[in-house]
């Protein structure tokens, strides 16, 4: 009798939850000549994002719930996985989208992590499915995470941690650090449920062009508690024991190896901490790399100022870069036609710390830089 009542416990348990039916009645339509979110992109307009309706449901269990946003190569959706009985993020890439060894990293963390008791593994993004939708003419690749919510107010400490783990036990570079890829793990349900019931009652405006739905995208509420910072978004990541010279990296993130296109590793993970951590500290950038020609960001404009700041890089760096000739002399010297800037530092452009405190922040970014 009590194996029996176990038996069904267990099956009542395992028991998929029921889709939920969404209303279509009295939703918010998009002006056909106001454009909305990716409908500006042209991945859109050649018919490479997927078509996603609210309440689709994805490798038979992920329903989607409403639009948390949009990029250049996919579009976001809280879902509900319907077998775990827990909310998901649901990323679903544009058709046919080069996504290079992106699932493959996150295989290599998923084993790696399994096993791993490192300081700062809890700091990673891992995920939780990867799946492949198909559709006439290409199909999509689709990955399947914890919901997290956008906030960095811990990031001194944990990003470091996260790093740390990500280079020393799992060998791998992200190469992608930045603000937008530091979000923090939700521990406060209401919010997702809040989402969900938010989009019940009030469904998301949205729009359809020649058959193609595009949705307005609705942010989380603001959490009672936050959870722990978290490093995410491995799309440009790579082993850190395989050394290369290609570009990574946001513009004003680089690292000055990459710049002077050198061989490169883990440390422009480590340049590129220190660089976030002072703009999100200061409220303004480190760099902008605005050339004065007024042509926008140039590598020499941003190798200037950071010439101007930290002093010129060390010889042996610039021997090693197959452009440095571009930018100095064989002794080391500026030579660019964009001067670097002068009476700047690091110290003298840190406006919001005094005394030890700044002297202790102070190191604790050249450490990095």
């Amino acid at each position: 009798m009590a194996s029996l009542l176990k038996w069904a416990k267990n099956a009542v348990r395992r028991a998929p939850s029921p889709p939920m039916l969404f209303r279509t009645p009295g939703v918010d339509v998009v002006a056909s000549d106001q454009c909305l979110e990716e409908e500006s992109n042209e991945r859109f307009k050649t018919g490479r994002y997927y078509p996603v309706n609210i309440g689709d449901i994805f490798s038979s269990k992920y329903q989607v719930v409403g639009k948390l946003g949009w990029g250049v190569t996919s579009t976001v959706w809280l879902a509900r996985d319907l077998q775990a009985h827990q909310h998901v993020t649901l990323k679903i890439y544009a058709r046919n989208e080069n996504i290079g060894n992106e699932f493959g990293i996150y295989e290599h963390l998923m084993k790696i992590k399994s096993k791993s008791r490192y300081p700062g593994y809890e700091y990673i993004r891992t995920a939780l499915d990867t799946f492949v939708s198909p559709r006439p003419g290409g199909d999509h690749n689709c990955l399947v995470q914890k919901p997290m919510w956008e906030s960095w107010s811990d990031l001194l400490y944990r990003i470091p941690s996260a790093m740390d783990y990500l280079h020393t036990e799992c060998k791998i570079v992200h190469t992608d650090i930045k603000g937008n890829n530091v979000l923090h793990s939700i521990i406060d349900e209401t919010l997702l449920t809040d989402f969900t019931t938010a989009e019940m009652k009030h469904p998301s405006p949205r729009k359809t062009i020649d058959g193609l739905p595009v949705y307005a995208s609705r942010r989380f509420g603001v959490p009672k508690i936050h959870g722990v910072a978290v490093l995410s978004d491995f799309g440009s990541a790579v082993k850190g024991e395989e050394r290369r010279n290609h570009n990574a990296g946001p513009d004003i993130y680089r690292a000055p190896e990459v710049m002077i296109k050198a061989d490169w590793s883990y440390p422009v993970d480590v340049w590129s901490v220190g660089v976030m951590i002072w703009d999100l500290f200061e409220g303004k950038h480190m760099f902008l790399g605005q050339d004065p020609d007024g042509s926008g960001y140039k590598t020499r404009a941003h190798l200037a100022e950071v010439i101007g700041f930290l002093g010129p890089p060390p010889l042996d760096l610039l021997k090693r870069g197959l452009r440095s000739r571009e930018w100095f002399h064989e002794d080391g010297t500026w030579k660019a036609e964009v001067e670097s800037p002068q009476g700047t530092s690091l110290e003298n452009s840190e406006e919001r710390l005094e005394g030890d405190n700044k002297v202790m922040f102070m190191n604790f970014l050249r450490s990095m830089l």
